[in-house]
Order: structure tokens, then C-alpha cells, then sequence
């Protein structure tokens, strides 16, 4: 028999528990990365690519994720639906537990895996939309939202369709860096929400994806990047998310275009993009009116801009102006007069009227008669008189000729 030493022994027993330790931290790696798995693949029979048009026929792509399935509601940003009020939803062509991810797939067979979704709500101030679906295919399930929310440093997944890949349902881990109430402007407007902050990637097409947490259920929905740094994300919180889903769902807007088109007004778009409106008037002339191409809101009021120009002068407005505006503006049914500056430093009088962008066709052909109506006899009132001249300075005049 041989004798082990001392310190051989201790060194075995070290070696062996390493051993042990090893064995175990790939059993607890493989255990989370089965339970990764199980967790995308609930995700993904909730999540949804979501195809737009607006009323200039240019498409856009995002994400949602199905909320409600018994009201067959999915929700995204309103930055994802813009001014259209209907959407193409696909939702993963599963087969053995797997989504089909080629995005051509799915473009080849619109008719069988398409919806089409009627948008019922948008809160542009916290980027959400709703979109309800006629029907749901089989399999597809509404996803768990978290009662509790995130918190920092908790792990994170995103499930998105990234539009600059021909790869969908793409799954993007990460962590939680922050949660706070953040007030921001983006290219998508102004927004005040309870954002949640990630340490992961958001993609152009990722918009509206779901975020989870460990058990898969819903705490955020992915909004935007950080400009300064693209592996900073920004998520709308899920407090948010049922915030809108308990409150009275307000319509979309209706995109300029498409108001102007149905109710069969004539209009060109300015080099702004703005609609020009030439309305006939009863002396035979007309009163050029501007339509905003796109619409204001604060908090969840949509409201849309129309205006006529009425005076373009260098001198500032005299105080006889001033008050016979305001004199006006207290009698008008709608709108009021404006004095702005142009970047040239002439004073512009105009008549601005702000109507409901939700409002119909009938409502924007009325504004534009009323606004054009109140410019066009201000106009003529505020256009200089011709000079009377004097008996003698006629007469002085015609002897000089």
C-alpha cells in the first residue's frame, strides 16, 4: 500500500470539490437556459409584426404583443401605427415548438397568416396604441402581465422584429437600469411616461415589443434607443400599459390627406408638406387656406391646425389692430387671430383654427369655409385704401402732363 501525504490528501479533496462545483454551475447554466427557452417560446405565441400604411402609401413596421385575447387586443406604440387606422398583424407560424422566422415567409402568404386590425385607441403621450383583430389564429394566447412591474438590475427579454434583418421574433436579452418617470421629445413627439431604463439593444422594428421578466410575463413594452448610446434603451412601463388599457379608449386621428380626399377638396402640399387649399368665394375670388400636415396633441387631446394668412407686413402691428383683433377672436365661433414673426422679421397677421383630429370629413370641409370666410374680410379691411386726391391736386397733375 502506498501512503498519501498530508497534503496530497487535502489537494484531491480540492481538486474534487472543484470537481463537484464545476458540475454544478453547468447544471444551474443549463437549467436557466432551458427555462430562456420556455420563456420565448410563451412570448412568442403573444407577439405580433405589425404592417402600416399612412395616407402618403409609406409603409411601416413594428412590433405588439396580444393583451387581450377575449377582446382580441394587441397593443404597441402609436409611433408603430402613426395616422393610420388600420394595421396588418402576423402573428408566428409555430411548428414544433419553433417560429418560422423568415420575414419572406410571411410576406409570400398574406392571405393565410395576415389580419387585418382596426386601430381603437392611441395615447401619444405615452407612445401606445391598441389594435383589435377580427379573429385570433389557433395557438395564439395572450401574454401574463406582472402585477409588480421591474426593478433595477433584474434580467430582461425583448422578443422584436427587427427591420433591419429578414429575421423575426428575434429574442434580445439585457437588464434593468433604471425605472423613472421620463418627460422627452423624440422624431415621434412629446412624450411623458414611467420609462424603463435597459442595458440591451432596441432595433428600428423592435417598437412596441414585449419586454418580460424571468417567468415571461409582461413589464414593459420597448419604445426607443438612446442617441448617444445604442445599447441604452427606453420601454414604456407596465403601469402605463394597464393605464390605458382600464381608461376610455380614444380614437386615432385621421391623417390630413385622407380628410381632404373624402370630402373631395381640391389641395396641393406646400414644399413644408403642408395642404394648400384655394377656397372660392362668393365675389368669384378666392382665400388660400394651409392644413397642417400633421396633428398637435397634449396629454390626449389630437387636435389639427388650419390657418390663413392675412397680412405679411415689416412694421410692427399698431395698437388699432391689436385690439380690433381681439375684439374678434372674443365673437369668432372658432379660432383666433395670431401675430407671428417669419425668419425674415415681418409680422404675419393669421386667422388659426384648431379643430378635434378626430373629427370627419364634413368637419374639416366647414372649418376651412369658416377660416377662409373670417381672412378673406379681414383681408380686404386691413388692405391700404387708394389715395382720394384734392380737387386742385388733380388739376395739378393733369397741367403737369
Amino acid at each position: 500500500m502506498f501512503a498519501i501525504s498530508p497534503l496530497l490528501a487535502v489537494m484531491g479533496t480540492a481538486a474534487l470539490a472543484n470537481r463537484y462545483l464545476l458540475i454544478a454551475a453547468l447544471a444551474i447554466t443549463a437549467a436557466t437556459a432551458r427555462g430562456d427557452a420556455d420563456t420565448y417560446a410563451r412570448v412568442v405565441q403573444s407577439t405580433v409584426w405589425i404592417v402600416t400604411s399612412d395616407a402618403n402609401n409609406e409603409t411601416a413596421t413594428g412590433t405588439g404583443v396580444l393583451v387581450d385575447a377575449e377582446k382580441r387586443i394587441v397593443i404597441t406604440n402609436a409611433h408603430v401605427v402613426g395616422d393610420s387606422r388600420t394595421a396588418v398583424v402576423f402573428f408566428a407560424d409555430i411548428k414544433d415548438g419553433l417560429p418560422n422566422v423568415k420575414r419572406k415567409h410571411y410576406l409570400d402568404n398574406v392571405l393565410k397568416l395576415a389580419q387585418p386590425g382596426k386601430v381603437v385607441a392611441v395615447d401619444r403621450r405615452r407612445d401606445l396604441a391598441l389594435i383589435q383583430l377580427p379573429n385570433l389564429p389557433d395557438g395564439a394566447k395572450a401574454i401574463e402581465m406582472s402585477e409588480n412591474g421591474t426593478k433595477p438590475g433584474s434580467t430582461i427579454e425583448l422578443v422584436g422584429n427587427p427591420g433591419n434583418s429578414d429575421v423575426m421574433w428575434v429574442s434580445t436579452s439585457g437588464s434593468v437600469r433604471a425605472v423613472y418617470d421620463k418627460k422627452f421629445k423624440s422624431n415621434h413627439g412629446e412624450h411623458n411616461f414611467r420609462a424603463v431604463e435597459t442595458q440591451s439593444p432596441i432595433q428600428p422594428g423592435d417598437s412596441g415589443g414585449p419586454i418580460v421578466d424571468g417567468e415571461g410575463k409582461l413589464v414593459a413594452l420597448a419604445q426607443s434607443f438612446s442617441p448617444d448610446n445604442s445599447l441604452i434603451s427606453f420601454c414604456v412601463d407596465i403601469t402605463e400599459i394597464r393605464a390605458l388599457l382600464d381608461s376610455s379608449w380614444k380614437q386615432a386621428p385621421i391623417a390630413s390627406k385622407k380628410l381632404l380626399q373624402d370630402a373631395d377638396i381640391q389641395h396641393t402640399v406646400t414644399a413644408a408638406g403642408h395642404y394648400q387649399v384655394d377656397h372660392p368665394l362668393a365675389d368669384k375670388t378666392t382665400q388660400t387656406v394651409f392644413v397642417a400636415k400633421d396633428t398637435e396633441y397634449f396629454e390626449r387631446a389630437d387636435v389639427r391646425k388650419i390657418w390663413s394668412l392675412v397680412q405679411v407686413s415689416k412694421d410692427q402691428p399698431s395698437t388699432e389692430l391689436m385690439n380690433r383683433l381681439l375684439r374678434q377672436s372674443s365673437v369668432t365661433k372658432i379660432g383666433a387671430w395670431a401675430i407671428e414673426k417669419n425668419d425674415a422679421g415681418e409680422h404675419l397677421v393669421i386667422y388659426v383654427a384648431k379643430l378635434d383630429a378626430t373629427a370627419p370629413d364634413e368637419a374639416i370641409k366647414g372649418t376651412i369655409e369658416y377660416v377662409a370666410r373670417i381672412a378673406a374680410a379681414m383681408a380686404k379691411e386691413l388692405k391700404p385704401k387708394a389715395d382720394e386726391k384734392s380737387a386742385a391736386e388733380t388739376l395739378a397733375s393733369w397741367l403737369a402732363k
